[in-house]
């Protein structure tokens, strides 16, 4: 029995150890495309932006655009935290947005690509299950989709860091975008995930900014940390802070606006 579970484990290995990243394979609706990116000097052009319009959490409309932005317009970088339980903290995603001189935002989110039926375990993404994905878009999409619909609550909490910092963690962050759709890896829910791939982009900028340790394997605390380190502020409690910075009824509220960015942001 014991050799029999021994030959299936490395079997089972084998199999895994096997897989390769590709771009092609049939994606589900929102992970479809991959962002395309261009840059001269400080213009950057980016195809495939996304821009979903969301009537619920599964009824929605696909939409893509192409943007240029000036990374010498970025003004401010944004922490978003979602855990997926009240229950336990430690599972959550995390992802940034950066605003512009001419008050729109671009939301960077790292996910876990998934295929079509397919469907995110954090289980299933300790294995070669998915590959590591990219989705820049508008914040009604990537913040308003996971705010307005379903349980989970949602923080938006506005990063100290100066123009400059923001804009060399942007272009870091849209220089792994173009590696990766040359060179796709798989996700993996400890070590190439949402967080630690920020805490990645924010130590090329800032080394040792963001040092490693066991809550930023959970990142749930990834705003407790960021607090600790005067990332966020930290003249109130990390209770007020997340009290403050949830913005589960004003996403509700104006995910329609024109100005749901704005709107998001009157605390």
């Amino acid at each position: 029995m014991a050799l029999t579970f021994f030959c299936a484990v490395v079997g089972f290995g084998a199999i895994i150890g096997s897989r390769r990243p590709t771009n092609e394979r049939v994606w589900a609706i929102d992970h479809a495309r991959l962002a395309e990116i261009v840059a001269s000097d400080s213009l950057v052009r980016i195809a495939n932006f996304r821009d979903f319009r969301y009537r619920s959490e599964t009824d929605f409309d696909p939409r893509y655009e192409t943007r240029t932005i000036n990374l010498n317009q970025v003004t401010s970088a944004w922490l978003v935290l979602t855990p997926f339980s009240r229950a336990f903290r430690g599972a959550a995603h995390s992802f940034v947005s950066f605003g512009f001189a001419d008050s729109s935002y671009l939301a960077i989110s790292i996910e876990a690509r998934r295929e079509k039926e397919e469907h995110y375990g954090l289980l299933p993404g300790l294995g070669r299950n998915f590959e590591l994905i990219y989705v820049l878009g508008e914040e009604r999409d990537l913040i308003g989709q996971r705010a307005a619909f379903g349980d989970h609550d949602v923080y938006l909490y506005p990063i100290r860091t100066t123009p400059a910092r923001a804009r060399a963690v942007l272009a870091d962050m849209l220089n792994r975008a173009i590696s990766l759709a040359r060179r796709p890896e798989f996700y993996n829910t400890l070590t190439n995930n949402c967080t630690s791939n920020l805490v990645r982009h924010v130590n090329r900028v800032v080394p040792s900014r963001i040092p490693m340790g066991l809550k930023l394997l959970l990142p749930g605390y990834a705003d407790e940390v960021a607090r600790s380190l005067g990332l966020i502020d930290s003249t109130m409690s990390i209770e007020q802070a997340r009290a403050r910075y949830r913005i589960n009824d004003l996403a509700r509220r104006y995910l329609d606006s024109a100005d749901f960015s704005a709107r998001i942001r009157t605390h």
